[in-house]
């Protein structure tokens, strides 16, 4: 991670579960981090706490609503202003309904859709300029996916998340051939993790007390720093190698 020292990296979605973790890391690596979430007071503790802690980077909060698209270009505006733009981009911004494809509302649907592939396709294309402007070839775009993104669990609560993710997939892939048709050597990465012991699960059935009570209690589960440690692993890969997809998932997880 050392070439990484000093550089900013983008990770929406910061201020709990994964992306917390992920800021967390990155702050140690001596990363200066763009930390953005709707709930920007918990990403100022997390930066105060970064810092008490004596890390070598820095946490900078920035409150952003990622299904307005004005929001989110006024956050990249403010980065190239503040600090000239953006090295890594990490969308890991996500949400779930639990409303299934016979009888589920179409408000939810479209959420899903802006959070988790609107607003990860506008942060990558905003990040692409914020690198290409600056003559930035050593660039990281890192999609935090799912395993959901390559098979269909037989839970209806999740299908329509499940097909966001397909396309979160889907984007990747298209993302690195577009950079390898342009002769660029910025990197594209998907990460897709099994079940993750976050907040997740709590807000998915948070009118259902009783499916996120048993959630993560059927086996162990992977921990948020599991999948902070594996964007750490694709960043500090040499610049030639590039990494398409880690599926990670608890060595418990049934399927």
């Amino acid at each position: 991670m050392d070439r990484w020292r000093g550089r900013v990296a983008l990770v929406t979605g910061a201020s709990v579960g994964i992306g917390a973790a992920i800021a967390r890391e990155l702050v140690r690596s001596g990363m200066k981090v763009m930390g953005c979430a709707r709930d920007v007071e918990k990403i100022k503790k997390l930066s105060a706490e970064f810092q008490s802690e004596g890390y070598s980077g820095v946490l900078v909060p920035f409150k952003c609503d990622l299904t307005s698209e004005e929001e989110i270009l006024a956050m990249f505006s403010a980065i190239k202003a503040q600090h000239k733009g953006v090295d890594v981009c990490i969308n890991n911004a996500g949400l779930a309904h639990p409303d299934c494809l016979l009888s589920g509302t179409t408000s939810s649907w479209k959420n899903m859709l802006d959070v988790n592939v609107l607003a990860l396709s506008i942060c990558t294309r905003e990040a692409y300029k914020s690198m290409k402007e600056r003559n930035v070839d050593d660039g990281h775009i890192i999609h935090i996916n799912s395993i959901c993104g390559h098979r269909v669990i037989n839970n209806p609560d999740i299908h329509f998340y499940t097909a966001t993710k397909y396309a979160v997939t889907a984007l990747t892939e298209a993302l690195r051939q577009e950079l390898r048709e342009t002769n660029s050597h910025i990197r594209a990465t998907c990460i897709s993790p099994g079940l993750v012991e976050t907040e997740f699960g709590p807000r998915l059935y948070s009118q259902h007390s009783d499916k996120a009570a048993t959630l993560y209690t059927q086996y162990k589960t992977l921990e948020a720093v599991d999948v902070a440690n594996a964007v750490t692993y694709v960043l500090s890969a040499p610049p030639h190698v590039q990494v398409g997809d880690i599926v990670m998932r608890s060595v418990e997880q049934p399927s």
